[in-house]
């Protein structure tokens, strides 16, 4: 059964930092694409990252490159997004995604990275 939870998130001041994992089950997550989302309150989900299994390159959003960092973290069977310098903006659902369809570079010119299983959220809220 494919499986991805997200933990991690909570309340943290701007200017602070936020460690998200996604465990994983079902699948080899180096085999395969991985993204992270987020869907801040009454706007559209945002792709913020995807990381190839073909050549372990991760892509990230404008909105989050230079502070936001994915891992896989292969101990703990987690991928998981380091966040810092956290802005209210960075306010949101975060998600993480695979796509089992590819088992090399993300569909970055497709929507939501062509993802098809997804978690179920962690809310990360960012205020003082």
């Amino acid at each position: 059964q494919v499986q991805l939870v997200e933990s991690g998130g909570g309340l943290v001041q701007p200017g602070g930092s936020l460690t998200l994992s996604c465990a994983v089950s079902g699948f080899t997550p180096d085999f395969h694409p991985m993204g992270w989302f987020r869907q801040a309150p009454g706007k559209e989900r945002e792709a913020i990252s995807c990381s190839s299994s073909s050549d372990n390159i991760t892509f990230y959003s404008e909105s989050v490159r230079g502070r936001f960092t994915v891992s896989r973290e292969y101990a703990k069977n987690t991928v998981d997004l380091q966040m810092k310098s956290l802005k209210p903006d960075d306010t949101a659902v975060y998600y993480c995604a695979v796509d089992l369809s590819a088992d090399g570079e993300c569909k970055l010119n497709t929507a939501n990275y062509g993802m098809d299983y997804w978690g179920k959220g962690t809310l990360v809220t960012v205020s003082s």
